[in-house]
């Protein structure tokens, strides 16, 4: 027997350490593993991206429900993690694996009910409710996905001088399964599928692939691999009956929305565009001259003041919905040119294929984003610009900056207006801001909103107007109340008192949804 000098390093040790030595048949072939985790990570981030689009319709789309599914994602892949390798410390990891990925994969598909069902009861942006919803979409299925990869860590783990590269080849692929899917969910999947498909093909795949391990395992290490969660199983395949029977805002999903349109049963060509939790338009068929809300009408005044009755305008709206707007120009002032940024195709599809939408060189729709579209814009031309971007749950800050309003500015003509819906509750801090901004930029500028709401007592839809020379105040206010509307027209001193102190948004600093106070209601 050769003799063993003390200075020589033990042979059951790596670097001083034990060496804890696994059989080669207790590992997973390197593709399966790769695999494995790959699928588990990308599944979590599937999860991340849809979950935020499935809450939407019930909280908005807001700086907050962004931070609460990324917040919760993010603790939901710590607390996984953390687990899956302690656990993965103290029981044989095979015995868990497949099981974690069914659980998890059926998890995920019972996301769409869950979240269905509780957003009935959870609507509207208080953070209570996006918190809630937030913990609803993600947590438990994204905590056991990611209770998976560290087990398979664990079951590679040869010995100890292989961990650097066993640990990091496999938290790569983790990594790029994350980045895959992000890139394929957002650019492609959301394209062409519902959220619902995604969550239901996205789970089904999961537990599938985790059956398939269970049966890989069992061949390879008869008794050890861990039973199958039957309920789990059941759960995966009842969970999309369950979301069909769920109740939902969507008649149609689009990009940005869950859509659908309704008849108005007092009005039998009236038809009522609702994004979200919003009714965001209102069209009547039959009478392109029919202004159903306030702000519309209040919209309508300012054109109505702006030239001599049916003399044509050449006008910009950032912002189509139902298009209500451009086809009452069209229809008052024959020769008016609309040019449409609307940034949802579906929503321009829905307005063709349901609200009798037909484009023309008069009628022009573009699909893209508002901010794009008015840097695009050629200057000096325009009349009017319309903006009628914002809703009650969810604004585009990019549209409310300093930035932006001087390309909306260089897109208007010499005497050229610029009017925009806003939409706040007291204390009005964002429509505050929001006319601080537009000062900043126009000369003049002037509001148009119910009494209560220049009293600071009330909310809802006001009408911003902006130009370089004088507003024709008193044919405003004259067209108000030709339409009966009880809004007044606040310039001036009055103007000055109602914004107060509020600053200037910019694109450095646009605190938009902080400053946005919400109001959970189905009009507009």
């Amino acid at each position: 027997m050769p003799e063993v000098s003390p200075l020589d390093p033990d042979p059951t040790t790596v670097a001083g350490r034990p060496q804890t030595s696994a059989p080669e048949s207790r590992a997973l072939p390197d593709w399966i593993a790769a695999g494995v985790t790959f699928l588990s990570s990308g599944a979590v981030l599937v999860l991340e991206i849809v979950g935020l689009r499935l809450i939407a319709p019930y909280v908005g789309v807001t700086l907050q429900t962004s931070t609460a599914v990324i917040g919760f994602a993010l603790a939901a892949i710590a607390v996984g993690a953390w687990a899956g390798g302690a656990a993965a410390d103290r029981t044989d990891p095979r015995r868990l694996i497949a099981p974690l990925m069914v659980a998890g994969g059926a998890l995920v598909v019972a996301v769409l009910p869950l979240v269905r069902f509780a957003g009935e009861l959870l609507t509207g942006a208080a953070a209570g409710n996006v918190l809630l919803l937030a913990a609803v979409a993600v947590v438990v299925p994204a905590a056991l996905l990611s209770a998976v990869p560290p087990m398979v860590v664990a079951l590679q783990l040869g010995n100890l001088a292989q961990t650097g590269s066993v640990v990091g080849r496999l938290s790569g692929i983790g990594t790029i399964g994350g980045i895959v899917a992000t890139f394929a969910t957002g650019f492609l999947l959301i394209a062409v599928l519902p959220s619902s498909v995604i969550l239901v093909g996205t789970g089904l795949l999961v537990v599938l692939v985790g059956v398939a391990l269970a049966v890989l395992l069992r061949r390879r290490t008869p008794g050890v691999t861990g039973r199958l969660p039957v309920g789990l199983l059941v759960l995966a395949l009842a969970a999309p009956l369950l979301a069909a029977v769920a109740p939902t805002p969507c008649g149609r999903e689009t990009a940005y929305h869950c859509a659908r349109v309704t008849t108005d049963p007092g009005r039998p060509t009236g038809r009522v565009l609702q994004l979200d939790t919003l009714r965001h338009s209102y069209v009547d068929l039959a009478d392109p001259t029919y202004l159903e809300f306030e702000y519309v009408q209040a919209i309508a005044a300012v054109t109505d003041a702006l030239a001599p009755a049916g003399e044509p305008l050449s006008a910009l709206h950032v912002g189509g919905g139902g298009l209500t707007l451009p086809r009452y120009l069209a229809e008052v002032r024959p020769g008016t040119v609309s040019r449409v940024l609307e940034v949802d195709p579906g929503v321009v599809a829905i307005d063709e294929e349901e609200l009798g939408l037909e484009r023309s060189a008069q009628l022009q729709v573009r699909v893209g984003d508002g901010r794009v579209g008015l840097g695009e814009e050629p200057a000096g031309q325009r009349d009017l610009v319309v903006g009628d971007a914002f809703g009650g749950l969810s604004v585009p800050w990019q549209l409310t900056t300093v930035e932006a309003l001087r390309l909306v500015d260089d897109a208007l003509a010499e005497d050229g207006v610029y009017a925009v819906n806003l939409i706040d509750h007291p204390p009005l801090g964002f429509v505050r801001a929001e006319l601080a901004t537009l000062r900043e930029v126009f000369d003049h500028v002037a509001l148009l909103a119910r009494a209560p709401v220049l009293a600071g007592e009330d909310g809802g839809n006001v009408v911003a107007v902006a130009s370089q020379q004088p507003l024709p105040v008193e044919r405003i206010a004259a067209a108000l109340d030709e339409r009966q509307l009880a809004w007044q027209v606040a310039s001036g001193e009055e103007l000055d008192r109602f914004v107060g102190d509020a600053g200037v948004l910019t694109d450095d600093f646009a605190p938009v949804d902080q400053l946005l106070t919400p109001y959970a209601t189905t009009a507009r």
